[in-house]
């Protein structure tokens, strides 16, 4: 049988990202969350209004989305209930947090110079996105009670790193899935993934499917009219 419940949070297993953008005197900020998603090229990130992070990316129009594996799990756990903003908002401070100005140093974790953008990777990271600031898109509008609370910030990725132990092997673009292990949140406790349950109808379609294709220069489509 089914009840109603009124649950306080929906985190029903996401994968845990640490975004690291610039702080205003220049110096990187990293910050672990877990709303996040992909779609292609876009990828859709949930935070706090109010938070340390979203400011720094509607300022500076990018960061990095370095995803840990579960062999960085104490890594993220120390970076928590840590902010860059100061002072700490009130109901940070009322859960525990603490304002910490140098987060690698933090959480043991290594900065990596990135390729396009100004914020660096987390070497320790199998994957790192660079991306851009595509749009901004406020939450709740029409809760009262929420309204202004969350934000959501579509951003692109422009390029992408992946470790050599999680390539999948003899394709020069693919990740191994039964070799990465991403670090899954759900309600606020840390998860990996288990072994493949099925074989997958949809896996039978290539993956370069989804790549967009460009489209056709003008004098291309008149000599094809």
């Amino acid at each position: 049988m089914h009840q109603v419940i009124d649950p306080a949070i929906l985190y029903f297993g996401t994968p845990v990202v640490l975004v690291s953008s610039t702080n205003p005197d220049g110096s990187p900020n990293l910050a672990p969350m877990s709303s996040a998603w992909w779609l292609g090229r876009s990828a859709m990130l949930g935070f706090g209004a109010r938070s340390h992070t979203p400011a720094n990316i509607q300022r500076t129009g990018e960061c990095v989305l370095s995803l840990p594996s579960v062999d960085q799990v104490e890594a993220v756990n120390r970076l928590a209930r840590t902010t860059g903003s100061n002072p700490v908002p009130e109901w940070k401070a009322a859960n525990g947090y603490r304002h910490e100005h140098d987060k690698f140093t933090v959480a043991g974790l290594t900065p990596l110079p990135s390729d396009i953008v100004v914020p660096p990777r987390v070497a320790e990271c199998p994957i790192h996105l660079e991306a851009v600031l595509e749009s901004v898109h406020p939450l709740a509008v029409g809760d009262q009670l929420r309204r202004g609370r969350a934000v959501a910030i579509e951003v692109r990725v422009v390029r992408v790193h992946v470790a050599e132990d999680v390539r999948l092997a003899g394709h020069e673009d693919r990740i191994d899935p039964d070799r990465w292990r991403p670090l899954i949140m759900s309600f606020q406790h840390f998860y990996g993934l288990g072994s493949r349950v099925h074989s997958s109808t949809l896996a039978r379609i290539p993956e370069s499917a989804y790549r967009p294709v460009p489209a056709l220069a003008p004098a291309r489509l008149e000599r094809t009219a």
